[in-house]
């Protein structure tokens, strides 16, 4: 009996270390499970690079050569093949561009151009750079190259030339595309290259705003006029990518280019990039390297749309620790300023003038004001030119019509020409009303001659009532023409219209009134003529209003390239 109750104490025993061992080794799992994770999550950690301009040398940078969307980014290298195009004598900046079906139907942000539009390479650069127009973006691939797809082949060219070795494009404006990407690294070298190899065009990348028709398009790039020295470049998002940007600053001759992406608001992304400029301009971070020497890393651009525009609190908080890991050291150097060699603080002119990191303050900072920068477009192109998507001349055409809406992709690469609307009115006065106008009119006439007719038979028959009872009283005679005269002025009068009166001068009113003849189909067309233009414009209003702006302030945000 001792020994059966010595081995089952034994088996219980041998159960009970088992069951701790295996608990040991689920926690064991469970602690590297999320050390995995973690990893993972660094992996793709928003990558940011700074470096001087003129070596190229490396101040700092985080994850630069991971594999990134660039979204509006891409614009960078749109307006490089573009001033690539002008430099080989290509294309002017005069030379006017055509705004095809194709382009008009690009999703926001956007100008809203119709088909037809005519803007020149140089509107159509600083609308890129200032606006961040998609339409534009592929007006200009088409007005360089004949079409998208020729386009972003010379996209690849230059940035094979260039040293771009983590880039590949497919747009000439950043929409998502899984084959489209880039990395800080390669922005940053295009980024230099725009500044040394077309110094006499880097105004294009500081305009605060543009105005066109009385509208001010102000830029997208909030570190202009807020951090000082801060003299472009250009921003970008997708739900993808993240809010991204890349920016220039001057400083006593030191010019930096600061590259932040993956942001997941618009906020953080400025701190961020202020952050590294101030370590940057107060010498915290010193040569590391050049862009050549960073090794480069693998694999596929994440997608930051469940972290940037669905559940974004913990990336917010991530990305404000890693701020707060960037300004830390500036702080404490600040803070070093007020106190002297014998440890006791004091205030000196020197130190009172040394104020706290920009980065710890610049969103506090006013919105300025910009002088505009006039635009115009150059006028319109005929049809076909519009459907090609070819550059076409300066000449308007003398009479601009509403054309056919509808127009796929598809159909813009060919040649067909878009027809005009049957039923489409000249937006000039003067013309002919169209062959429904005209239809419509004659049915007019011809019921209002019918109602004529029928209201002449029944006055007749009227009288003949009235006639007939002559002989009977003054008063009875009076009241029953009254009585016929209040029926002859319900049948005149059409249905679901009221009658007016019952006496013979209201009878009268009402078969004057049926008798009169309808409006003719000419008057019918110019009365309509007098109300398109307000709805025309009305329209245009809204279309070109219609770019998303409330990723501006970090919200969530439908799918678009900033």
């Amino acid at each position: 009996m001792d020994l059966k109750i010595q081995g089952l104490a034994q088996s219980a025993g041998g159960r009970v270390r088992r069951e701790k061992s295996g608990l040991r080794h689920s926690a064991a799992a469970l602690i590297l499970a999320a050390l995995a994770c973690l990893a993972a999550l660094r992996a793709v950690a928003a990558p940011s690079l700074l470096i001087e301009l003129n070596s190229g040398d490396v101040l700092y940078q985080d994850h630069a050569t991971q594999p990134w969307f660039p979204a509006s980014l891409t614009k960078l290298m749109t307006v490089y093949v573009a001033l690539k195009a002008v430099q080989d004598h290509r294309i002017s900046l005069d030379t006017p561009l055509t705004v095809s079906a194709r382009a008009s139907a690009m999703p926001p942000s956007k100008m809203a151009f119709r088909p037809g539009t005519l803007v020149t390479l140089d509107t159509a650069l600083k609308i890129l750079m200032v606006k961040s127009a998609n339409d534009v973006a592929v007006t200009v691939a088409e007005g360089v190259s004949g079409s998208v797809e020729a386009f972003a082949g010379e996209m690849n060219a230059a940035a094979s030339s260039l040293g771009l070795q983590q880039s590949h494009f497919v747009n000439p404006n950043g929409l998502p595309d899984p084959n489209h990407y880039s990395s800080a690294r390669d922005l940053a070298v295009l980024a230099r290259a725009l500044y040394l190899s077309f110094p006499e065009h880097a105004d294009l990348f500081d305009i605060g705003a543009l105005e066109m028709d009385g509208r001010v398009i102000t830029n997208h790039n909030n570190l202009l006029g807020r951090y000082p020295g801060v003299d472009g470049m250009k921003t970008g998002f997708t739900c993808a990518a993240g809010f991204n940007v890349v920016a220039s600053a001057t400083q006593g001759g030191k010019k930096l280019i600061a590259v932040v992406l993956g942001a997941p608001n618009v906020a953080l992304r400025t701190i961020k990039a202020a952050a590294l400029f101030d370590r940057g301009f107060a010498g915290i971070d010193r040569p590391s390297g050049t862009l050549a020497g960073l090794s480069l890393q693998g694999g596929a651009p994440p997608d930051m749309g469940n972290a940037v525009c669905r559940n974004r609190g913990r990336a917010i908080a991530e990305f404000s620790a890693e701020n707060e890991q960037l300004i830390a050291p500036l702080e404490a150097a600040n803070s070093q300023a007020f106190a002297s060699t014998q440890g006791s603080a004091f205030y000196s002119s020197s130190a009172l003038s040394r104020m706290s990191p920009m980065a710890t303050r610049i969103t506090l900072v006013p919105a300025p004001t910009f002088e505009p920068v006039p635009i115009a477009i150059a006028g319109y192109a005929a049809p076909a030119s519009v459907a090609r998507g070819a550059p076409a001349n300066m000449q308007t055409p003398p009479a601009v019509s509403a054309y056919a809406p509808a127009v796929s992709p598809a159909l813009a690469a060919t040649s067909a020409q878009l027809k005009p609307d049957d039923q489409a009115l000249p937006m000039k006065g003067g013309a002919k009303p169209s062959r429904h106008a005209r239809a419509l009119a004659a049915r007019h006439l011809a019921a209002a001659h019918a109602a004529r007719k029928e209201t002449h038979g029944k006055i007749a028959e009227a009288s003949s009532k009235k006639t007939k009872i002559a002989h009977h009283g003054h008063a009875g005679a009076a009241q029953t023409a009254d009585a016929v005269g209040d029926a002859d002025a319900a049948s005149a009068v059409k249905p679901g219209r009221a009658a007016k009166g019952k006496h013979g001068r209201d009878k009268a009113a009402h078969i004057k009134s049926a008798e009169a003849p309808a409006p003719s189909g000419k008057a019918k067309a110019q009365g309509h003529l007098k109300q398109q233009p307000a709805k025309t414009s009305s329209a245009k209003a809204n279309s070109a209003e219609a770019a998303p702006k409330a990723g501006q302030a970090g919200g969530k945000k439908a799918e678009t390239s900033e």
